[in-house]
């Protein structure tokens, strides 16, 4: 029988709330919560977790789970700035789906992923 501390770790990380938005996505802010900005490393170790995460529930296809991050930027979105993480993937069916944007506060915060970038 699991631990109820381990059943409530799996219910937070299968019920997080990532989804792979259509033509956009919302910016839901960390409440204004900050616990100082992570770096571009740490920001793409947190993005590369999340790609495997949407893989794993279905979300994007298989082959995303072999791809790299390409790129990694910081964005302003409205007033506030953002991590945008960039994945580029040829292997993706869809040929108007094959760059994935993951969008994180500066804290490190995952917001959402998309195929616009915007």
């Amino acid at each position: 029988m699991l631990k109820p501390t381990l059943l409530l770790f799996i219910s937070l990380l299968l019920f997080s709330g990532s989804t792979v938005a259509g033509e956009g996505h919302e910016h839901d802010r960390d409440g204004g919560h900050s616990h100082g900005e992570i770096s571009s490393g740490k920001v793409t170790e947190k993005a590369l977790a999340k790609v495997q995460q949407l893989v794993s529930k279905g979300k994007v296809e298989a082959s995303w789970a072999e791809v790299k991050a390409s790129q990694v930027e910081q964005k302003t979105y409205g007033k506030s700035p953002e991590w945008v993480v960039t994945f580029n993937n040829d292997k993706a069916t869809d040929a108007s789906k094959r760059s994935l944007y993951l969008f994180f506060s500066l804290s490190g915060h995952y917001i959402a992923a998309n195929h616009t970038g915007e």
